[in-house]
């Protein structure tokens, strides 16, 4: 509590031991001696306190001379008896502990994301190298077999031509499914240019008509950005085709100043967020953390038989923690 001079009146035993003060020597002291390195946008928050304005913030970063100190405060004006205001009330607390938390939660998620995209790259690679190619090894097989065959059985030529046509049906299941757990077109050819063609492959794949429209990039975004937004398409749209039961989804993708936005939507059946939410079902939670550890924002409009659209807002450059 402090008077229209920035004195102090009263303190509480919590601010002291937050902030290390001796509550009984800082009294009738000025504010700003006591602490001398406090911002200049401080100084106005206070100003604008002292002319009767209430402000609050729910975290504010302090540079002191032993480190980053996060306060989470409120500053209101109080009255005397008369009705004329005395001064102003500072109700801070310090966050720091729960920030470095915070931040220790953000590392610990980075990690269990990088280490899934390394594993999906690998498993990726696997089908695609070993699996895959064992699959096109067995379709010359067999055309060399039914070739050997020749026109006198043709039952079993035809028996082949199946087992082939299976085959190869198998080997495209394989490689669309490699192409989605590694990605290293996002690299050589862009989001936009990967967003389209994994549209291209999935409808294909999946019966469906996907409708994608690209604005123009600024520039190249950080691989972080490239690749979340990847995986929160590809998410959504495996989540559109299993539950929204339509067979057209829409996909936009467009770019601002300093920012990426994605819109996946369709006029399906939709879903009760809350209740998806609670049941960790339809992958939102993992979309949701992926978009977070980029310092973007995610939001999922729909309601049962009302449709689906996710929005998306992502940096083009991640920043640091």
């Amino acid at each position: 509590m402090l008077d229209r001079q920035m004195r102090y009146l009263q303190v509480s035993d919590r601010w002291c031991a937050d902030f290390g003060v001796d509550g009984s020597a800082i009294i009738g002291r000025s504010h700003y001696e006591v602490f001398p390195d406090i911002p200049e946008r401080w100084k106005e928050i206070h100003r604008r306190a002292l002319s009767g304005e209430t402000v609050r913030a729910g975290e504010d970063p302090w540079e002191r001379p032993h480190g980053t100190v996060w306060v989470q405060w409120e500053i209101r004006p109080w009255k005397t008896d008369e009705g004329v205001q005395g001064g102003i009330l500072i109700f801070a607390v310090d966050i720091s502990a729960h920030k470095q938390m915070q931040a220790a939660l953000r590392d610990t998620s980075r990690r269990l994301v990088e280490s899934q995209e390394q594993e999906r790259t690998r498993i990726g690679r696997e089908l695609h190298d070993d699996i895959g190619q064992r699959l096109a090894m067995l379709t010359v097989e067999l055309d060399d077999l039914q070739g050997k065959l020749g026109a006198s059985v043709s039952d079993a030529t035809q028996c082949l031509a199946s087992i082939r046509q299976r085959i190869v049906d198998i080997s495209s299941g394989v490689h669309s499914l490699s192409q989605q757990l590694y990605s290293p077109s996002l690299e050589i050819i862009g989001i936009a240019a990967a967003m389209r063609g994994f549209c291209r492959d999935f409808a294909a794949g999946q019966k469906v008509d996907i409708h994608f429209e690209a604005g123009k990039i600024n520039g190249a975004p950080a691989q972080d950005v490239s690749l979340c937004l990847l995986r929160v398409l590809q998410e959504a749209l495996h989540n559109a085709a299993k539950h929204s039961h339509v067979r057209h989804f829409d996909v936009r993708l467009a770019c601002s100043t300093n920012e990426l936005n994605l819109q996946v939507s369709d006029q399906g059946a939709g879903f009760d967020l809350e209740s998806a939410m609670r049941s960790g079902g339809l992958g939102l939670s993992s979309m949701r953390e992926r978009v977070r550890l980029i310092h973007g924002t995610i939001s999922i409009d729909s309601k049962p038989r009302g449709g689906t659209s996710i929005r998306v807002r992502v940096p083009l450059a991640v920043t640091a923690n």
